[in-house]
């Protein structure tokens, strides 16, 4: 994607496989900053502190950092404490353990001298797997999208999070519709939640918008309600960072409340992912993993410009605060699930990896 005219992927490998090269998240949108990651300590603190962050992009980010873990031992340890590691970084999103799961698997069988290019090969042909699986979702989830018989007429969309080409290593999963759409000539208008506490929509989802020069408004997150009840939102996109079997989507928090209204207004609720986002221990209550649960200070602090243009972060109260940072949306109130393979309806997903 585009960023002033120029293409970027959110995480480039250096020519000599040295270090890898990213899109630091925690800037945007007042800065666009490159940085580089030399390490695998790096690119788990990348991680944690979300520098890098997206189910999709979390993954390959975890096999670039196994990749820059062999650049310094290819031992065995090594390699087993570096899967253990990148599997507690972030403990919701399923891409990252299986991208970690995928890599090491394959490391194991191969002896030390030929572990750092394997390793390299296996993240470069992932990260180019991902934008593959991006466009597919693109085309798939676009069709979904009816022009209207006045073509004059605004196609309102709404998202919430992000899940656009920050979140993958490019063209993203519920934003690649929208891109493709509006290459196709639609006219679309993006509704953009900001999605407390973290605000990936108002400072992530919107600036892509910007650069794609692709119309979009920012709302707080509870304003979708309303606009459902005013006519004003023709369809929902979002991503997900782990499927169940059965069709549940876990994703930000906040989905859940906005699938329900969908569902009471008769709004196409579309999940747009790719099927290494599907668990297959995860079916009906029978769950697994861990729904991360993170800072206090996410939802008690806040990151902006001052009078004088200079970023500072101020505290906005002193009370206790909980942060779960995902919730589950049941299959019910998911219309569609859109993946590289097509458009499923969220109770046969399962059936796609089984």
């Amino acid at each position: 994607m585009l960023v002033d005219n120029v293409n970027y992927r959110t995480i480039s490998p250096a020519k000599d496989l040295s270090y890898i090269q990213i899109i630091d998240q925690t800037c945007l949108p007042f800065e666009f900053k490159l940085k580089r990651l030399e390490s695998f300590e790096e690119v788990v603190e990348s991680i944690k502190f979300m520098r890098v962050r997206g189910a999709p992009l979390i993954g390959v980010a975890a096999a670039y950092g196994i990749a820059l873990a062999m650049n310094q031992d290819t031992s065995d340890q090594s390699l087993e404490l570096s899967k253990r590691a990148l599997i507690n970084s972030r403990p919701t999103a399923v891409n990252l353990v299986w991208a970690v799961n995928s890599i090491y698997n394959k490391l194991v069988s191969v002896i030390e001298t030929e572990r750092i290019s394997t390793a390299w090969r296996l993240a470069q042909i992932m990260s180019d797997e991902d934008v593959d699986k991006n466009k597919l979702i693109g085309k798939y989830g676009s069709e979904l999208i009816m022009k209207k018989e006045n073509s004059k007429d605004v196609i309102n969309i709404l998202t919430h999070c992000n899940a656009g080409w920050l979140a993958t290593i490019d063209y993203g999963t519920a934003l690649s519709p929208i891109y493709k759409a509006v290459n196709e000539g639609l006219n679309i208008h993006v509704w953009v939640d900001e999605t407390r506490p973290r605000n990936q929509g108002l400072n992530l989802t919107a600036w892509e918008l910007s650069q794609a020069k692709i119309k979009h408004t920012v709302i707080s997150d509870n304003t979708g309600g309303l606009l459902m009840q005013q006519g004003r939102i023709d369809y929902i996109f979002v991503g997900a960072d782990r499927i169940s079997m059965d069709g549940q989507v876990c994703n930000k928090i906040g989905t859940y409340l906005k699938a329900i209204a969908a569902n009471i207004h008769n709004i196409p609720f579309y999940v747009a992912a790719p099927l290494s986002t599907v668990d297959n221990k995860f079916r009906g209550t029978d769950y697994v993993f861990e729904i991360e649960c993170r800072s206090p200070d996410e939802i008690m602090k806040m990151k902006g410009r001052d009078a004088l243009g200079n970023i500072t972060e101020i505290r906005l109260g002193e009370s206790p605060a909980y942060n779960p940072a995902f919730d589950i949306t049941p299959s019910k109130y998911v219309s569609k699930i859109i993946c590289e393979k097509g458009v499923f309806n969220p109770q046969d997903i399962g059936g796609l990896i089984s």
